[in-house]
């Protein structure tokens, strides 16, 4: 069984069991176990349900493992023959997610 989730603006393909690393959830600590209801889609071997805008009585919950920063990527820009450059990093934060059942 599987489903199609939206968690902070972002849609996934969940399953029980999963890992995910998603956006940085700022409302919840390591260990919270949160549940989602934004289900979209809910799918098992035999029926698929797809929902308008979203799924009334399914929902998936979830743990929050830990929240982290991810490889700093770096960004250069530069103009030729113009003397332009320009260096900049950026990190992303994120939330390491496990899913502990979709109902």
């Amino acid at each position: 069984m599987f489903a199609i989730i939206e968690i902070a603006g972002h849609q996934h393909k969940v399953a029980q069991g999963d890992i995910l690393e998603i956006e940085k959830l700022k409302d919840y600590e390591d260990g919270d176990k949160v549940v989602a209801d934004a289900v979209l889609l809910k799918s098992d071997d035999k029926k698929v349900e797809i929902g308008t805008p979203y799924l009334e009585d399914s929902k998936v919950e979830f743990k929050v493992l830990e929240g982290g920063r991810g490889e700093k990527i770096r960004i250069f820009k530069k103009k030729p023959k113009k003397r332009f450059e320009r260096t900049q990093g950026h990190r992303q934060s994120y939330t390491k997610i496990e899913i502990l059942s979709v109902k």
